[in-house]
């Protein structure tokens, strides 16, 4: 019996400057407006990377924000574990990189996909091997995507919602019945092709051919999505609740996967949590598949929304479709 438990210490997030605005998307997609978007999604709008971004290097910037407010040295990283599904290459893994340029040399490297799920497991995944390895003091764990790049700026299905960013946490030990209370993931794989992106996969090798729309863009059917997520996240969350011997009123917040706003509140309402007991960015944000949570958090907690005793629900939905839920006691 561990005697003491695995939790969220510290967080950040880092956004690239750009920014596209609802009217500026619908100088290239003119078959809808600004308010259709607004009114469908709730989003006003998204952050793009520059030229200057990538993958590595926005991950980069929140880990090195979070590990020099926390003055802990690099060295001292024992886990690093990124969950992404827009690396900087297919391989080597984009955590090797962000080992190298934070210098963390100590640091066992992981990354994961699980699309936007992706921080949720993360952290699942990170304090089970604290747990299981008592040498480890500290582990990073990153949500982080650079979407834009791989959209197709006319497709109403998918631009109106993704963009970049990352999200940065950091966990360490922390006292009995405190961190981590327990997880619950669920796949439902009935509609696995409805978010997909093809280009560069293995059925789709790029060698020896141009540039196909047809398979070079994220594709995204949106009323499969929406089915699934309604139907699955609360029974995901309900799952996770009878798996902790706890129920709906002893969470005090929430932070789920920014995905949509109507979405979010859709799924509050049916689990019959008031709007209070959240907070959403995707208004500002867009949805950045892995690394909402994170960044969401890292707002959630700089605005003082999560506070000492607390427990907090984390939930996300991705592509596949996967879904995962975990609670924390702050």
């Amino acid at each position: 019996m561990k005697e003491y438990g695995v939790g969220i210490t510290a967080t950040s997030h880092y956004l690239p400057q750009r920014i596209q605005t609802n009217e500026e998307l619908c100088l290239v997609m003119t078959d809808v407006s600004p308010e259709w978007i607004l009114t469908k999604t709730g989003i006003k709008r998204r952050y793009m990377a520059t030229e200057d971004d990538s993958t590595s290097s926005m991950a980069t910037e929140a880990a090195k924000e979070l590990l020099t407010a926390q003055n802990i040295s690099a060295d001292k990283i024992g886990l690093i574990m990124v969950a992404t599904f827009s690396p900087d290459y297919m391989f080597p893994p984009v955590s090797a990189k962000i080992q190298q340029n934070l210098g963390a040399k100590k640091a066992q490297i992981v990354d994961i996909n699980t699309n936007c799920t992706g921080f949720v497991t993360a952290l699942t995944l990170a304090s089970d091997r604290m747990r299981v390895d008592a040498t480890i003091d500290y582990a990073l764990v990153i949500g982080v995507e650079l979407h834009t790049r791989f959209m197709n700026p006319t497709d109403k299905e998918t631009a109106i919602f993704f963009s970049d960013g990352a999200g940065a946490a950091l966990l360490e030990k922390t006292p009995k019945n405190t961190g981590i209370i327990n997880s619950h993931f669920l796949t439902d794989s009935s509609t696995y092709e409805s978010v997909r992106f093809r280009g560069g996969g293995s059925s789709f090798p790029l060698v020896n051919r141009n540039f196909n729309p047809a398979i070079d863009y994220v594709e995204m059917n949106g009323l499969a999505t929406w089915k699934q997520a309604i139907t699955n996240l609360p029974k995901t969350i309900k799952e996770l609740l009878v798996k902790a011997s706890m129920s709906i009123d002893d969470i005090d917040f929430c932070i789920f996967h920014q995905a949509n706003l109507n979405l979010i509140h859709y799924v509050m309402a049916k689990l019959k949590i008031p709007l209070y007991k959240t907070y959403t960015n995707v208004e500002e944000i867009g949805n950045t598949g892995s690394a909402s949570v994170g960044i969401a958090l890292s707002e959630a907690m700089a605005a003082g929304h999560i506070r000492k005793g607390q427990t907090v629900l984390f939930a996300g939905v991705g592509a596949g479709f996967n879904f995962g839920a975990s609670l924390w006691k702050f």
